[in-house]
């Protein structure tokens, strides 16, 4: 009969000689069987954690690589694998943890020490770790646009414009994306022409990302108050709206205020991940995932009450909107809308911050150019930043007389 060991070798060896020819699954099997015959062997559960993080599979690789790290503590390609499957799943504590001792044990790649940057960035520790993450990225690869990306967001944030803008500009040079870079570029120059709209994989992406704890990290840490201190002068005095259109909906907050003052509340979000949970809120007849213009001259209603709650600070130039807007209310409508408020001068003036702001004379301007009279301005804090007020201005349009 064939020792169970020496069978074990050959599934061990063969799944090696696999894995190197790429065929994954077929390794898997391999170092599976390997260690239903010799259960716990370290070497083994740590081939078959490395298959699986590069096929993909990444729970099933946190636990195999789990029990591989326990098992032989030092066996660098095991942590750095399981690095990646925590990160994967967004696990950062652990996929930081696993990825430093992958990287002290040996393991020195610009991958990895960027992968290390990120996990750091979005544990929110102290970005000088991040930026040495990203310096030793660098070092080993100096052409990595990404990692010059994020290093520019770190000096971005923390008020280095000057040196965030070089960054920006090698992560250009290093074939980093044009209209991305281009934006981040004017966020930090002073003077520099704001593009008229954020790139759209931008706000995608930031707020698919933000969307499981938006709504607590929003109110309870940023002091959100946006929807409540726009919607107030709207909820008094029994006032009906037969429809409510809401731009840029996000959670539902908004939807979910003026629902009791409204027969039918239809919203819209370019994130389908704030799509889904404004869904859920029950707030809304209907809600829609796409540009908030395209929402806007797709609709066949007339609307009442049309909202957009500090959502113009991720559209900048407003003149479509403005449009589409006037084209889509009833006589005797509301367009009621906050933004960060700006100093008059070269707008939309896009900040740092990565959020577009505007004066009261651009509001002005461009609601007498689309048919609207001011019904009512005032200025109050929209949220916070860095535990200081952000100051909004807040609008109550109405379609002008003749118009």
């Amino acid at each position: 009969m064939t020792d169970p060991i020496e069978q074990a070798k050959a599934h061990f060896f063969a799944g090696n000689a696999l894995f190197e020819a790429g065929q994954l699954d077929d390794a898997a099997a391999r170092y599976q069987a390997a260690l239903a015959l010799v259960p716990g062997r370290p070497s083994i559960l740590a081939n078959l954690g490395v298959t699986q993080c590069r096929l993909g599979q990444w729970a099933a690789a946190v636990a195999t690589l789990t029990q591989a790290t326990k098992a032989d503590p030092t066996h660098r390609d095991a942590w750095v694998a399981l690095g990646l499957s925590h990160e994967a799943l967004s696990n950062w504590a652990p996929a930081a943890q696993a990825l430093q001792e992958g990287i002290r044990l040996g393991a020195s790649t610009a991958q990895l020490w960027l992968s290390l940057a990120l996990c750091l960035l979005r544990l929110e520790r102290q970005p000088a770790d991040a930026l040495r993450a990203l310096d030793h990225a660098l070092a080993l690869e100096p052409t990595l646009a990404e990692a010059w990306s994020q290093r520019g967001s770190v000096l971005r944030e923390a008020g280095r414009h000057a040196e965030a803008a070089r960054c920006f500009e090698q992560a250009l040079a290093h074939g980093g994306d044009e209209t991305l870079h281009r934006f981040y570029l004017a966020s930090v120059l002073s003077g520099e022409a704001a593009p008229a709209q954020p790139p759209r994989v931008y706000v995608e992406a930031l707020f698919d990302d933000y969307a499981d704890d938006f709504q607590t990290h929003l109110v309870q840490h940023l002091k959100y108050q946006a929807h409540e201190t726009l919607l107030a002068p709207l909820c008094t005095g029994g006032q009906r709206y037969p429809l409510v259109l809401d731009l840029g909906c996000g959670t539902g907050l908004c939807g979910q205020r003026i629902r009791d003052h409204a027969d039918a509340v239809d919203g819209v979000d370019l994130a389908q991940a704030m799509v889904e949970r404004s869904r859920a809120s029950g707030a809304y007849r209907r809600v829609e995932q796409g540009d908030l213009l395209g929402f806007l001259q797709a609709q066949t209603e007339s609307a009442d009450l049309v909202i957009a709650a500090d959502v113009f600070i991720y559209v900048g130039a407003l003149d479509a909107v403005f449009a589409a807007v006037r084209q889509r209310l009833r006589p005797g409508g509301c367009f009621a809308f906050s933004v960060e408020l700006a100093i008059e001068g070269l707008e939309p003036q896009l900040r740092p911050s990565l959020r577009y702001a505007h004066s009261l004379p651009y509001v002005e301007r461009l609601a007498k150019a689309h048919g609207f009279q001011v019904r009512q301005t005032w200025q109050a804090p929209l949220r916070e930043d860095q535990q200081k007020p952000v100051m909004g201005l807040y609008v109550l349009l109405e379609p002008a007389a003749g118009h």
